[in-house]
């Protein structure tokens, strides 16, 4: 049998939701604005909500936004320790007469990876990113084989690599919703290395080159990601920025400038932060609720997350947010730890919107000898004399029982 309960308040998790939310109601959504680039999509990172979008999974050239697959996997290699920032690279002659943006290296030296992380990150340099991928693969169609396997692996859909700069390629393209969850996932996996996408300016061989993205120092909320421009591609930007609980990315492809590629992105990075807003749902190993325990060595087991969980929506509509949980009226003894339960529900105007598992937040092992004969008759003594066997033991499979 399931018990269901409507509230706003179960335990602390949720006590956020009835003291921290405004007395403010907006009549009609905030409509998305109207850009002239050719796709876009907005969303905010912490919760993967996406906010607006136009051609999201039109697949389009990406230029340099490329880089950032680049660095992903770059930055996987630094985690598992095959490849150090104190290693140097030399670079080949292949690698210092690339076309497109240059950190001005030249063919024989022998550079930091750091440097060229930074050259290929703030200058956007070719140069230094060939010169990063012979280091890390050997050779280009071993990385982008990585490349192409992460993508896969992240879900980006509509994405294929060629190469590892985003120089024009018939088979090279994503989409703005790709690279928008590619942006998110490099804010997910790598927050070590998230300065880099924030240096205003990089300088090697004596030449200072400032960061192509205009929005670094205008907006005191941006903090990255990647510009990127060719003449197939137009002129692109991955944006992001954090105000409060909010994590937004942007991605624009397309825009007509420099200048369109910068107003595009502050555009929607303002719009994200007026019309929506983030608020914690459930904390990570915060009970909400509780189910009685037959058998066990506790009366009750403690439910929530193991992780936050995080919720975006419109201003105003947290107002009219409503919460149940969904649980079973006992459980038997012994309890895994972590082991789905219940399920926690919310929605608004009777239109539910997410289910959330509720896991146990600790074990309960059996019951002494004496407690379980206590339980047996206290099971016996409120159930009658038909109902014989205690609840189910409960497993890391099922849930509701």
């Amino acid at each position: 049998m399931v018990r269901g309960s409507v509230t706003f308040v179960l335990h602390g998790a949720l006590l956020v939701l009835a003291l921290c939310i405004p007395v403010v109601v907006l009549a009609d959504p905030v409509p998305p604005p109207l850009l002239s680039a050719r796709a876009w999509l907005l969303l905010d990172a912490r919760t993967g909500t996406e906010l607006g979008a136009h051609e999201a999974d039109r697949r389009l050239p990406p230029a340099s936004l490329t880089k950032m697959m680049t660095a992903y996997v770059l930055f996987s290699e630094l985690r598992a320790g095959h490849l150090h920032l104190d290693d140097h690279a030399t670079v080949s002659r292949y690698a210092a007469h690339l076309p497109g943006a240059r950190m001005f290296l030249t063919a024989g030296e022998s550079v930091a990876i750091q440097d060229l992380l930074k050259g290929m990150l703030v200058q956007s340099g070719n140069d230094a990113t060939f010169t990063l991928v012979e280091h890390a693969a050997g050779n280009l169609p071993a990385f982008v084989a990585r490349m192409n396997t992460e993508a896969k692996r992240l879900g980006l859909a509509n994405t294929h690599f060629a190469n590892a700069t985003g120089l024009q390629n018939p088979a090279h393209y994503s989409t703005a919703r790709d690279l928008a969850h590619l942006a998110s996932a490099l804010r997910r996996d790598f927050p070590e290395y998230l300065d880099w996408f924030r240096l205003r300016e990089f300088t090697w061989a004596g030449i200072t080159q400032l960061n192509r993205n205009l929005l670094l120092g205008r907006l005191p909320e941006v903090d990255g990601l990647k510009t990127g421009h060719t003449e197939a591609a137009g002129y692109c930007l991955a944006v992001s920025a954090a105000r409060d609980a909010m994590q937004l990315v942007a991605v624009v492809l397309g825009s007509e400038s420099e200048a369109a590629r910068a107003h595009h992105g502050r555009t929607l990075i303002e719009y994200g932060f007026r019309a929506f807003e983030t608020r914690p749902l459930l904390r990570a190993g915060v009970a909400v609720a509780s189910v009685p325990v037959w058998l066990g060595s506790d009366d009750e087991v403690a439910l929530g997350s193991a992780d936050d969980k995080w919720l975006t929506l419109p201003r105003g509509e947290f107002e009219r947010l409503q919460i149940r949980t969904l649980l079973p009226e006992s459980v038997q003894a012994p309890v895994p730890l972590q082991a789905a339960i219940g399920q926690l529900q919310w929605w608004i105007d009777d239109a539910r919107r997410q289910e959330i598992p509720l896991i146990s937040l600790h074990a309960v092992g059996e019951g002494s000898l004496a407690k379980r004969t206590s339980d047996r008759l206290r099971y016996w003594w409120h159930h009658g004399v038909q109902a014989q066997a205690a609840p189910s033991p409960v497993t890391l499979d099922h849930g509701l029982r």
